[in-house]
């Protein structure tokens, strides 16, 4: 072999073995904050425990999840509601945030001032947020009351206290608070080829068919990482139902991660937590399977067969 191969294979595994040595705290980190908790979790599910001292663990087999199913008053409504609720703020999320993103990429006056406005909701405090939009939502002395019965004459509306607006009323929050997706959307504007963009130009193509068929494919793989991204982010919101709602009116706000809470540290039924634990980890791991799955028959790669 020559030694020229020799050298550059020898360097190849020098700079293995180093890239390996730098894993590793990554490696350990993931083994013993993700993978172990999780597998404790999934083991806890299988028992019954109150939290207090190791010696009351009861194994209870199936029970906790035949309960979910089957008799439990919060667990199957609670899916329905964090469903419903995650629909409708990642739908809105994502066409607000495009929308947004396509407005601040274009050339307007004071645009970093624009961006860091819309950004900023994203850096808040959440529990900061959703108290500043208890003001603006209460029915008696609220903002958008106010102009809803003294500009409109319109009757007053009820958005956290009406069992049918509180989950949209709350998903308008989050749409609000898309200032990250903003961020990325601009970021992948900015890397849509020019050179497409202008021979569809040149072509007589107009602007919204320059940007239904050029922009939004070469963006599909920043639209599929958003859309995860907020899937994953949603379907486990609790901060609405811990600052507003206290998971009401009703059970109409009381989402599974809030259920989850209520048995682990009102209730300390932390066996029956950890099985709602690994039914919302199963629900999350669902929606991604599918999006996933769905994604090669509408994400555009540039190097790729599609």
């Amino acid at each position: 072999m020559p030694k020229k191969t020799k050298h550059r294979n020898a360097l190849l595994r020098s700079e293995n073995r180093t890239a390996y040595l730098c894993l590793i705290p990554s490696i350990i980190g993931l083994i013993f904050l993700t993978y172990l908790p999780l597998l404790e979790v999934f083991g806890l599910s299988f028992f019954s425990w109150k939290g207090n001292g190791f010696d009351t663990f009861q194994f209870v087999g199936m029970k906790n999840y035949v309960k979910l199913l089957t008799t439990d008053p919060y667990f199957k409504e609670s899916v329905a509601v964090t469903v419903y609720y995650t629909f409708i703020a990642v739908v809105g999320s994502m066409i607000y945030s495009l929308i947004i993103a396509l407005l601040l990429n274009r050339k307007i006056p004071a645009r970093g001032f624009w961006r860091a406005i819309f950004y900023l909701p994203y850096l808040l405090p959440a529990v900061a947020v959703y108290l500043g939009w208890n003001w603006l939502y209460n029915i008696n002395y609220g903002l958008f009351n106010f102009i809803i019965n003294r500009v409109f004459g319109w009757p007053r509306v009820g958005f956290v206290n009406d069992a049918k607006l509180v989950a949209p009323s709350l998903a308008l929050v989050a749409v609000w608070l898309s200032g990250n997706l903003i961020v990325i959307f601009l970021a992948g504007l900015q890397n849509v080829p020019r050179t497409y963009l202008e021979a569809a130009e040149v072509d007589g193509a107009t602007s919204w068919q320059r940007f239904w068929n050029i922009t939004i494919p070469c963006m599909s793989p920043i639209i599929f990482y958003n859309l995860l991204m907020a899937l994953i982010t949603n379907l486990q919101v609790i901060t609405p139902a811990l600052a507003l709602t206290k998971g009401g009116p009703g059970n109409s706000s009381r989402f599974v991660s809030y259920v989850l809470y209520q048995y682990a540290f009102e209730n300390r039924k932390f066996g029956l937590a950890a099985a709602v634990a690994v039914m919302m980890f199963i629900l999350i791991g669902v929606f991604t399977v599918i999006l996933f799955a769905t994604s090669r028959s509408w994400m555009f790669s540039e190097g790729g067969d599609d």
